[in-house]
């Protein structure tokens, strides 16, 4: 059923422009850039995301990521973007708009990580901010959800930030760093702007 899909199919090779930085989605020519700013963000990153698979920075696995990205796109049903700063075109982290749902709900999450050199820089109130435009007028997605472990500050100033509103506690929501913690979930409406 095509009831409020977005006015185009998902584009492999979409960009966003953002203040001081640009979205684009994932390409096989990133995986050097991306693995490299990955390896040295690990232990930054280890606290806030699943435990990572063995394999999860070799070629093989992020060309499989990308193939995924690919399908879940043309199927509505995900929207990966990797998050460039403009000088020098400098990979800096990633953000992702998942689980869409259509229907009565026209709704999804937003996921993101930045790697550890460039945390605290603003680059992600500047990703987040090009993306909910997208996501509101061009996927006509009434709802974008998001959430954080509770003690992570830096990730509950950005969402607030970013006009998102605290909803609530969700316990044991996702499998963080090999347990299943509670989280805050925030939420955006079309309407909030």
């Amino acid at each position: 059923m095509a009831f409020l899909r977005p006015i185009a199919p998902g584009d492999a090779s979409l960009s966003l422009a953002g203040d001081g930085i640009f979205l684009r989605t994932p390409q096989f020519s990133d995986f050097p850039e991306w693995s490299a700013l990955r390896a040295k963000s690990r232990e930054f990153l280890a606290p806030w995301e699943p435990i990572w698979p063995s394999d999860d920075l070799t070629r093989s696995a992020f060309r499989r990521r990308i193939r995924r990205y690919r399908t879940e796109m043309r199927e509505d049903q995900t929207y990966p973007f990797f998050v460039f700063r403009n000088a020098g075109g400098i990979l800096v982290g990633g953000i992702t708009l998942s689980n869409v749902t259509r229907g009565m709900t026209q709704a999804a999450t937003i996921g993101y990580w930045m790697g550890e050199p460039y945390a605290g820089q603003g680059h992600m109130s500047a990703a987040l901010g090009a993306l909910t435009p997208y996501a509101f007028k061009t996927l006509r997605l009434h709802r974008l959800e998001a959430a954080c472990l509770a003690h992570n500050a830096a990730s509950i100033r950005l969402l607030e930030k970013c006009g998102f509103q605290r909803e609530g506690l969700s316990r044991g929501l996702v499998c963080i760093a090999g347990r299943w913690q509670d989280h805050i979930r925030f939420a955006r409406l079309a309407s909030d702007d």
